[in-house]
């Protein structure tokens, strides 16, 4: 028992749950605790100075640097008055991370002191080193100037003793150099184009809100067994492990009781992000064995994005502290289920309509057929983009298996909007826009009232899935930064919107009355997207034969398919909706191939190195007690008796000598592979070297190794396996 594996199984086994005290106020008393909210603003600042803040916030005005002094220092006092002692620009680079530099509210007071001083200059702008971030090639490391500038429209929080600032980060030239600059540009884009739309309809609508709301998935494991795996350590996932006898086929875990220990960490989660405003809802089990989700209410797109990124901070923090470690990978178990970030997306407008959900009247739902086809226009148009800005070396273990869409990007509408396309096709009578809305279900059980159905139904293995009132990209992966899925859709949208504006008002000029020319647009760009709709299921062969024939991006090579950001029409949607520019979009792809290189890389060296290291010398010190039970088997029964008495023991032996063998020749190959992918320059091509010669070895290894995991005796096998690491105690 003095294995390591052992000693970790046995600590967990003996953890108990750590008691979370709920606080004494109701939720809603709480909510917003330690963030510089509305509500703060009101009580902190002039009156002047928070009307022209709620301007900015709500009407998009340009911040008026002349009020940064006075907003600055209501910041201070309410920080301060929280047992705040530093500041500092929390801002995402390009790691799928985010950064923060914190500086003391101290200053020099000239009388040889020190005063507390936060100036407004401090709260708009800073200078963190930009040469020490992913850049693709915009900065060098002698051109290390870039700046950090507050977004308004993000609240200021408290994390402990820092006010954290949320800000943009760009360069010294003017480039993004993080997910949040592009993610605003985006929202202005499909907030400009699709209010434009709107006022076919609605000519009061003054501005259309981009909404998300995304769904956390996320692994448990307890943390004395994750320090006994050093390739959950160093990679995140799982390299090797053979499947346990018993992993999710039962169904019993999805929906299940949430055990104690889980239950306590989910409660101080909750807790801590109702302080700092996360809108949390709801939490559950999640259908793998140690599978879990968090999810919030609908937030505006920006606001959204920031809290998905605080959250998973503050998750890895708190699980620390119940003896867990929080796995966002999205496949660090093979065999099961891996891990989304199921992004559900939808627009709505300030006077309160929601553009993706049917209305009462012909015009409403024709407003509302426009906005779904046109969504699905951008989809369609941009399939392989969309698919580029959530596929990653983390993501491509995930998609397409265990319940996971499948790395085709196609829309599932449900039954009853894909008859009123097909109606709309072939017809333009304004008696197809009759949609219904939720319709009722009677059960033949006397005590179960009514049940009001959705005008669609579930797809699983669809990506991009209508669900009555919005979609849900389904296709994005739990530990990325849901900013870059959101770029794409939103300036996708905005393309799509723009466009069919101008053909409408094309129509109109020439005469055509206006119901009419946005029916005839309408039908165009329904038969257009037509090849992204599939209802069907998406995990078969012959959907994969289908969605090529239809044009659309099959590719699954992880370093191949982010081409897709330099394609010509990719690049004139970015330019043309002041998104991105063509230099911006190659940096970032240099940094998507390295980020790939190098994600690849550690984990073939985190195989080898257990594989050599770990794996052979356990299985050849098993082997070595087979071999002295045979000797001493023929020592006592002679020869001929024991070949029959010990021929299990042989065999195992020699299949142990012909894995380790294979095994080290796999090294090497790995070993040697890696080395002339690395002499390669250009990027790309490095990226689709590792992809080819690499990854695929690793695959072939830890084969290898999963099977001798089932021969060696248990209580030589030094790595916890799947059937301890998948179960809490």
């Amino acid at each position: 028992m003095s294995n390591l594996r052992f000693k970790a199984v046995i600590s967990a086994s003996k953890k108990k749950p750590l008691h979370v005290e709920a606080p004494s106020e109701r939720p809603s008393e709480y909510y917003g605790k330690y963030v510089f909210n509305r509500a703060k603003m009101y009580k902190y600042l002039p009156s002047k100075i928070y009307d022209q803040m709620i301007n900015v916030i709500d009407n998009g005005a340009p911040f008026d640097r002349s009020i940064a002094d006075a907003v600055a220092a209501g910041m201070k006092q309410w920080a301060e008055e929280n047992g705040v002692t530093h500041y500092t620009h929390w801002f995402q680079p390009l790691t799928e991370g985010t950064a923060e530099k914190h500086d003391a509210f101290i200053e020099h007071d000239n009388k040889g002191g020190m005063i507390e001083e936060f100036e407004g200059k401090l709260l708009m702008q800073q200078e963190p080193d930009a040469s020490s971030f992913p850049s693709g090639g915009i900065r060098a490391t002698f051109e290390a100037r870039g700046y950090s500038a507050w977004d308004p429209t993000s609240p200021v929080f408290i994390i402990d003793d820092t006010l954290c600032i949320p800000t943009i980060f760009i360069s010294y030239t003017g480039e993004a150099l993080d997910y949040k600059a592009p993610v605003l540009r985006s929202i202005a884009a499909v907030n400009k184009a699709a209010t434009d739309v709107c006022h076919y309809f609605y000519p009061d609508v003054k501005k259309v809100i981009s909404n998300l709301g995304w769904e956390q998935e996320y692994f448990l494991v307890d943390e004395d067994l994750y320090d006994a795996r050093p390739d959950l350590v160093m990679t995140g996932r799982t390299l090797m492990g053979h499947d346990s006898a018993k992993n999710q086929q039962m169904d019993d875990h999805y929906f299940g009781t949430i055990p104690e220990r889980v239950l306590q960490f989910m409660r101080e989660l909750e807790i801590k992000a109702l302080e700092l405003g996360i809108p949390c809802k709801t939490r559950h089990n999640e259908v793998a064995p140690n599978q879990f989700e968090f999810a919030p209410i609908y937030e505006e797109t920006n606001l959204a994005i920031d809290h998905n990124m605080l959250l998973m901070s503050v998750m890895k923090r708190v699980a620390r502290k119940h003896g867990f470690r929080l796995l966002l990978h999205e496949k660090p178990f093979a065999g099961i289920n891996g891990s989304g970030k199921h992004n559900n997306w939808s627009l709505a407008t300030d006077t309160g309509v929601l553009l993706h959900g049917p209305g009462k009247t012909p015009m409403d739902n024709l407003r509302f057929t426009v906005f779904v086809v046109e969504t699905l226009m951008g989809v369609y148009k941009h399939n392989g983009l969309l698919k580029a800005s959530i596929m990653s070396a983390t993501n491509a273990h995930r998609l397409g298996a265990n319940e996971a869409p499948p790395a085709i990007v196609s829309s599932f509408l449900g039954k009853q909007i894909s008859d009123l396309l097909d109606a709309l096709e072939k017809s333009d009578s304004k008696d197809a826009f009759n949609l219904a809305g939720k319709q009722s279900l009677k059960l033949d059980i006397p005590v179960i009232p009514e049940l009001m159905i959705d005008n669609t139904d579930r797809n699983r293995t669809s990506p991009f899935a209508f669900t009555g009132n919005r979609f849900e990209f389904r296709a994005v992966g739990s530990e990325a930064n849901c900013a870059s899925a959101m770029i794409v859709l939103n300036t996708a949208v905005a393309e799509a919107l723009t466009n069919f504006k101008k053909r409408v008002d094309a129509l109109i000029e020439r005469g055509e009355e206006k119901y009419e020319a946005i029916v005839k647009i309408l039908r165009e760009d329904i038969v257009e997207c037509k090849p992204i709709h599939f209802d069907g299921n998406g995990y078969s062969d012959e959907w994969r034969k289908e969605a090529e024939r239809r044009g659309l991006d099959v590719e699954t090579s992880c370093p191949l398919i982010f081409d897709r950001y330099l394609d010509p029409e990719s690049i004139k949607m970015f330019e043309s909706m002041d998104v991105m520019h063509k230099h911006e979009l190659a940096a970032r792809n240099e940094v998507k191939w390295e980020t790939y290189v190098k994600k690849i890389q550690i984990e073939a060296r985190v195989l080898g190195d257990l594989s050599l290291n770990h794996i052979i010398p356990t299985a050849t010190r098993y082997q070595t007690q087979l071999a002295d039970n045979v000797r001493g088997m023929c020592s006592i029964f002679g020869e001929e008796e024991a070949s029959t008495l010990t021929k299990r023991n042989r065999d195992i032996i020699r299949e142990i000598a012909q894995r380790t063998e294979r095994i080290e020749a796999g090294v090497a190959t790995l070993v040697e592979n890696r080395k002339v992918a690395n002499r390669i320059e250009c990027v790309r091509e490095k990226a689709i070297a590792y992809h080819d010669t690499v990854a695929p070895l690793m695959e072939e290894i830890r084969s290898e190794i999963d099977n001798l995991e089932l021969l060696v005796s248990d209580e030589l096998w030094t790595l916890p396996k799947y059937r301890e690491l998948l179960f809490i105690r």
